[in-house]
């Protein structure tokens, strides 16, 4: 049996997507221009992705010569895609750098709705994790810092308050002027 010598390549990840729990998109990004070239041919992976995943309960698969980790959330079916050959436990610790960046970001309601309306946070956050197949973070806190998203911030902050309060004050002089 002939081995095969594989180089060493920091482009490890293929691919990261979100699906819904009907395996619709939310986020995806593909970072193999060879892997799936057209929008027909990613969606048709993902729908059997999704068909092999979504009633099992391990974290592991493997699908037309891709290794596949995932994990889901409520209404939510992470995945980071890697190759055949690549380290689980790598693309392992990008999915959960991913989940609980987002866990920490989405004040751990991570469910659809919340997810699509922080849906520039959640690119933002893709971004730091993984540039172009290469993983360049795997610390949650890291990346919530790097994208200067404030965890303990209050939704309605001091800020917000003042200028409130001026718009209000605004009103009442303008009305009082009339």
């Amino acid at each position: 049996m002939e081995s095969v010598a594989l180089e060493p390549s920091l482009y490890t990840v293929k691919a990261v997507f979100i699906l819904d729990n009907d395996g619709n998109r939310l986020l995806a990004k593909y970072y193999d221009p060879d892997l799936y070239p057209s929008m027909k041919e990613q969606k048709n992976f993902e729908r059997n992705v999704f068909n092999k995943t979504h009633k099992t309960d391990s974290e592991i698969a493997f699908l037309e010569g891709m290794t596949i980790v995932y994990k889901t959330s409520i209404d939510l079916f992470f995945y980071v895609v890697g190759s055949a050959q690549e380290n689980e436990l790598m693309l392992m610790a990008v999915l959960n750098c991913l989940f609980d960046t987002l866990s920490l970001m989405l004040r751990k309601n991570v469910e659809k709705r919340c997810l699509l309306d922080n849906m520039d946070g959640v690119f933002l956050v893709v971004d730091e994790i993984i540039d172009g197949g290469v993983i360049l973070e795997s610390d949650p806190q890291q990346v919530i810092q790097k994208v200067n998203f404030r965890v303990d911030e209050n939704p309605l902050s001091e800020q917000s308050v003042a200028q409130v309060l001026q718009s209000a004050k605004d009103q009442i002089k303008w009305s009082i002027l009339k």
